[in-house]
């Protein structure tokens, strides 16, 4: 009898002969490109340093397009989003030491939105291995133990016959459920040597599915068929799945009102009848969510925004969908089903009983009622008129990326991002500076629609370097950056505390005439004029800058009452 994984693929005679006559000059890097262009890569992110010019030399003698920014930290957001918007595998070229550590906390962001980033750094040389102090240029005693708390996976490579294997290894854990990203290392003198291995041909990578249990999910379907009053939390695990189209039939099926986590921004329509659209941090939406008898949690660990900062408070059964087994009933008691969301509602919708409640609808629109009337009674004009302009000046298919800044906040609940895989904001780990360098990844993975980054000003100088990355490679990226003259949410937050602000306050420089130093083409708007400049440079091929000088204020918190 043969079985399938008998099988042996056998070479042809001119892969044979590839084999046994690879050219010359070729050296460990090329082992690197070769392999993930056999893995189905065409564009790779980095900044390269002195350990890692192997790979770097390499790149001239491949196909792989490589785009290099000029922080390793925002190399790594761009490749973030690259991973966001392709659902790929996002390749990231780093140095040894100080380039690779500069990545930590863009790397954090990627693992806690699941973004697929491959990670691939130089090493010490191979003697300076094992954590004695050899006094090597960048030398760390465990630079991968740097990495372990953060990324999927770790891989090293020693010797140069390890590297293709180590790189699969790594492709296949980052796209695998929950995708996220993973490092690989490699020594110096690995990459450097010349090789006779022979040229990578191809790749042998299948991301991992995760199926759900299939009796968890018939008890799961039997809860929701005989709920009386189901709801559903949809977060970004939804959206990495392509889940969004599953979800909206399950929601109609049961009659389910849905709202959506800042992570599952565009996972379910803005305008539907059951759509409670994407005001978590709203007692009436928490309130509305303690009453479910049924609440199926869909890619979403309910961690602290989700759960209105851990004052939510379910009182009836819990059913949790969830493909990153650490976040399964860490918050709360569930029936835990630990899949990809796209497969664990495939499930469902082939097993749940149709339900009718024509109440649903009208419960939704009294609960949004609620919510506009109690953000109308701050006065809060100028941040709902900013926020609409955004929205009328951005194209509905366009992707937007946020950074940690009051109008991203604004966001997370009042922005309609028009469809799944468009809204993306660094709330994950929070970081400052990722709109502007992960919008410029956004552009380079599609470079057929205008991609907007939004930043605070001082967000902005995070990421200020990246205008001439932005310039080099042409990118259709806008950037608004509201500047307000410092850390405007920490001044908000110290002010309600403490009763003033300390260390929030920022000297900055003039954005118009900085980007314009850089080729840049910028603008100073107004909130009256901000929509119509908007859209000006959105329709402009290349980079622009827009900034609007606004103190912005947020509207009050919920959780603290």
């Amino acid at each position: 009898m043969t079985h399938d994984h008998d099988l042996v693929l056998r070479p042809t005679p001119a892969q044979t002969e590839a084999a046994l006559n690879p050219p010359p000059g070729r050296n460990g890097g090329d082992l690197v490109v070769e392999t993930l262009a056999g893995l189905g890569a065409t564009t790779v992110f980095g900044l390269p340093g002195q350990h890692a010019l192997g790979m770097f030399d390499a790149l001239r003698r491949s196909d792989l397009r490589y785009v290099g920014l000029r922080v390793e930290n925002n190399a790594a957001f761009a490749a973030d989003a690259y991973g966001r918007i392709t659902g790929e595998a996002a390749p990231l070229l780093l140095s040894t030491g100080p380039g690779a550590l500069t990545s930590l906390a863009a790397l954090q962001e990627a693992a806690a939105a699941s973004a697929p980033v491959l990670a691939i750094s130089s090493q010490v040389p191979t003697a300076g291995l094992g954590g004695g102090r050899h006094g090597y240029l960048h030398e760390l005693p465990d630079q991968a133990a740097s990495f372990r708390g953060v990324v999927k996976s770790v891989h090293t490579a020693r010797t140069q016959s390890q590297i293709p294997s180590a790189i699969e290894a790594a492709w296949t854990s980052a796209l695998s459920a929950p995708h996220g990203p993973v490092w690989v290392e490699i020594p110096q003198d690995v990459l450097l040597a010349e090789t006779a291995i022979p040229v990578v041909t191809g790749g042998d990578a299948f991301p991992e599915e995760l199926p759900p249990r299939p009796e968890l999910t018939a008890v799961a379907a039997d809860l929701l068929s005989k709920a009386a009053r189901p709801a559903i939390i949809a977060g970004g695990g939804v959206v990495r799945a392509d889940a969004s189209k599953k979800l909206r039939q399950l929601a109609e099926t049961l009659q389910a009102p849905v709202v959506t986590t800042p992570g599952g921004k565009g996972a379910f329509p803005w305008t539907h009848p059951l759509s409670l659209q994407s005001w978590i941090e709203d007692r009436h939406t928490t309130d509305f969510l303690e009453d479910a008898d049924v609440l199926l949690v869909v890619g979403s660990g309910l961690g602290e925004l989700s759960s209105n900062y851990h004052t939510f408070k379910p009182r009836g059964r819990v059913v949790q969908i969830e493909a990153d087994l650490g976040k399964l009933e860490s918050n709360h008691p569930a029936l835990g089903i630990h899949a990809d969301a796209r497969l664990a509602l495939q499930a469902l919708l082939e097993t749940v009983s149709e339900r009718e409640d024509p109440t649903a609808p009208e419960r939704v629109r009294a609960l949004l009622a609620k919510v506009a009337e109690r953000i109308a009674a701050q006065e809060l004009t100028l941040e709902q008129s900013v926020l609409a302009s955004v929205r009328k000046a951005l194209p509905a298919d366009s992707p937007s990326f946020w950074d940690m800044t009051i109008l991203a906040y604004w966001a997370w609940s009042a922005f309609d991002a028009k469809g799944p895989n468009h809204m993306h904001s660094a709330q994950g780990a929070g970081g400052l500076g990722y709109a502007f360098p992960a919008a410029l990844g956004a552009a380079v993975a599609d470079p057929t629609r205008p991609v907007l980054a939004v930043s605070g000003d001082g967000g902005a100088l995070y990421s200020i370097a990246e205008l001439a990355t932005a310039r080099q490679y042409g990118l259709n990226v806008t950037w608004l950056i509201v500047d307000d003259g410092g850390y405007g949410i920490l001044r908000e937050y110290m002010t309600d505390t403490f009763g003033e602000a300390t260390a929030t306050e920022l000297t900055r420089p003039d954005y118009v005439a900085l980007a314009e130093s850089f080729g840049v083409p910028g603008v100073r708007t107004t909130p009256e004029t901000l929509e119509q400049d908007l859209a000006k440079h959105l329709a402009s091929p290349g980079p622009s800058v827009v900034l609007l000088p606004a103190v912005l204020r947020m509207f009050a918190a919920t959780h603290l009452d």
